[in-house]
């Protein structure tokens, strides 16, 4: 992951933006760290940005629940904490993770 729990673009995902390939090598150059730290840890990284989708919710859903992506969660606040769930992550204290929201 980039700094402050951020991750970078990488290149399959320029070119899936169809980027001129100026943009897509800034854009690898970009993600070299994070692309780095992947290979160290014996992990595959690339990039995910979530659209407002359902057959990709779906997808993803699946991939979950497979096991082919693993949620790093940092927190889980109950939803009548919201309030306190976006206080926590704009302070940026999650450090380890996404801050879950749970509607259970």
């Amino acid at each position: 992951m980039g700094r402050h729990g951020l991750s970078s673009p990488d290149a399959a995902f320029a070119r899936e933006l169809g980027a001129h390939p100026v943009i897509r090598l800034v854009i690898s150059a970009l993600s070299f760290r994070t692309r780095q730290r992947a290979r160290r840890r014996n992990v595959a990284y690339s990039f995910l940005f979530m659209r407002a989708d359902g057959n990709q919710l779906r997808e993803l859903a699946t991939l979950v629940d497979a096991g082919g992506i693993r949620p790093v969660i940092d927190h889980v606040f109950p939803f009548e904490a919201t309030r306190e769930a976006l206080d926590y992550a704009q302070q940026g204290r999650a450090k380890a993770g996404k801050v879950v929201i749970s509607m259970t």
